[in-house]
């Protein structure tokens, strides 16, 4: 059974797939996939920051208007 999936894990798994890149760990075989989980990592972790983002603008529109 597959974990859920974090902002901390994808950015991990991130970084470790730019490592490998980097130090050209990756045979050209693989290379494709891991572009391609990249990818899917990239826009995973765009969609939970402007989640993030909503919700905290959210929570400071509630507080200032409690406070008023």
């Amino acid at each position: 059974m597959e974990q859920e999936l974090t902002y901390d894990k994808a950015y991990t798994e991130l970084k470790s797939i730019a490592q490998q890149i980097d130090s050209e760990s990756i045979t050209v075989d693989v290379l494709a996939q891991k572009v391609k989980r990249a990818a899917d990592l990239i826009k995973f972790c765009q969609e939970k920051l402007r989640a993030t983002e909503t919700e905290v603008d959210n929570i400071i529109k509630q507080m200032e208007t409690s406070a008023k």
